[in-house]
């Protein structure tokens, strides 16, 4: 019994002794919570962006939290942020991407290299090979749109609109990346939707282990379904070139069939988790703006279009869509957060803009968190919560990339594709696949809120630092098919 007591005692006084740390003259402000070891953990999760801007205006652009026994150093200046992107020695993103592997997808792959893996990615989307997978998801998207469209045409369908953004685009997507053309009876792309949506909707508490025995249940077995449905993706000439391509990679690099079946899912999160809902967002943004909705309109209505007999009309990606970029960025700007985390393998010293040196310790993180500063930083953007949809428009509307902080030009104003290591390698895919399934909607429906009073929805707060927002609940909307050509 005495020794049992004594265990307890030493457990307890190295827990104290952990939770003790103290910050040093050269280190960033220390924040560690009132509650040992978890320190900030709760407030962190329910909404990082609002603790993190009260951590801001408390200790400044830097500064280190305790959440749930990690020091994370968190920096907020946007001037300095290559200190962290460009920093390939001491600090690493492979790390904790690994751990969130292995929580929400149960994946460890062998030999892994991100590095091998972007430059595969790279090969497929750009230049022809994008060309080709743009057409092929245009393709798709119009067939799924017709196959969503009442059969009567002067009838109204009702849906919620963040389910009819994502539920095609993730659908469409999955047909050009995942399953190829002859699965394109819309039944096996509704299943996997439907699982997919159970998961990602418990994503972000699998990232954090704070899944109840319900949700374990919810969560677990989405996710072997969805193992059950993708075990042929990247095997057959059904898949993309590039799926094929990085499944071969991983069997060279000695991932066994379980394994390789994880990534696929792992690849179906990254690819498909965002677009639907910024999609969303966008729609969301125009119905709710009948202005910015008039002139997206407009400058829709003026732009050719390719002709094809194979499928419907689409707009030439090589024709400038200044208005409707402007408001894609604008909702990313609003929408997009994710976190950008490194591992401190040794101790470094960070230098920042202003000239100020910090020491980070070896073993805690760093965090950047776009969405607060540069997207939400009033001193960037005046009334940042605001959309305007030509924010990023020059009054001769021609792009607007030129913004300032403290006086100084910032390279990064909005970083909704990540940066550096981080950027997207998918960006020009997604953004014209965007832009197509906007154009779509726009000329081939009538859209109307079904409560044009109701304004949008919350945010689930809880998704922050895992891309894009999404709404709490949903924004209903109903459709039918649009008389004539003219969008106006």
């Amino acid at each position: 019994m005495i020794w049992t007591v004594l265990l307890l005692v030493n457990g307890i006084l190295f827990f104290l002794l952990l939770s003790n740390r103290s910050r040093s003259k050269r280190e960033p402000p220390l924040d560690k919570g009132f509650i040992p070891w978890l320190g900030h953990a709760l407030e962190f999760g329910k909404d990082a962006a609002k603790f993190l801007t009260r951590m801001k205006k408390k200790h400044g652009d830097i500064f280190t939290v305790r959440v749930a026994g990690h020091y994370v150093t968190v920096l907020l200046d946007p001037n300095s942020y290559d200190a962290v992107l460009q920093d390939s020695g001491s600090l690493d993103f492979t790390r904790y991407a690994q751990v969130l592997m292995d929580r929400i997808f149960k994946l460890r792959l062998p030999n892994h290299n991100p590095i091998v893996e972007k430059a595969i990615m790279k090969q497929y989307f750009q230049g022809k090979p994008l060309s080709y997978l743009n057409s092929t998801m245009q393709r798709n998207l119009y067939a799924l749109l017709t196959s969503e469209m009442p059969q009567n045409q002067k009838d109204w369908k009702r849906n919620g609109l963040f389910n009819f953004c994502y539920g095609l685009l993730f659908r469409a997507g999955y047909l050009t990346l995942f399953g190829g053309e002859e699965n394109n009876n819309g039944e096996d792309t509704k299943q996997i939707y439907k699982e997919y949506r159970k998961f990602d909707d418990l994503l972000t508490k699998m990232a954090r282990t704070t899944l109840n025995s319900g949700e374990k249940r919810v969560a677990g077995g989405a996710r072997e379904r969805l193992w059950e449905l993708l075990p042929l993706t990247g095997l057959s000439e059904s898949s993309s070139p590039w799926l094929r391509h990085y499944r071969q990679h991983l069997q060279e690099g000695g991932a066994d069939t379980d394994t390789q079946t994880k990534a696929m899912l792992l690849q179906l999160w990254a690819t498909q988790g965002n677009v639907g809902p910024a999609a969303f967002w966008l729609l969301a943004f125009l119905l709710t703006t009948p202005e910015a909705m008039k002139v997206v309109r407009r400058e829709f209505n003026r732009l050719s279009l390719i002709n094809d007999t194979t499928r419907a009309p689409t707009l030439d990606p090589r024709q400038p869509t200044p208005v409707f970029d402007s408001v894609l960025e604008e909702t990313l700007r609003l929408t997009a957060a994710p976190f950008i985390t490194r591992e401190v393998l040794q101790k470094k010293t960070l230098r920042m803009a202003n000239g100020q040196e910090y020491d980070l310790r070896q073993g805690d993180r760093v965090c950047l968190f776009p969405f607060v500063s540069p997207q939400m930083d009033p001193e960037i953007y005046l009334e940042p919560e605001t959309f305007k949809y030509d924010r990023f428009l020059n009054a001769d509307g021609t792009p607007k990339r030129v913004f300032y902080k403290g006086g100084q030009r910032l390279k990064y104003y909005t970083m909704p594709w990540g940066a550096g290591s981080n950027a997207c390698v998918g960006k020009p895919f997604a953004i014209d696949a965007i832009r197509q399934f906007v154009y779509l909607v726009l000329t081939h429906l009538d859209v109307e809120l079904c409560e044009p009073e109701s304004g949008l929805p919350a945010v689930n707060t809880s998704r922050h630092g895992f891309g894009m927002l999404q709404p709490e609940g949903d924004l209903f909307i109903r459709y039918r098919h649009r008389i004539g050509n003219n969008i106006l």
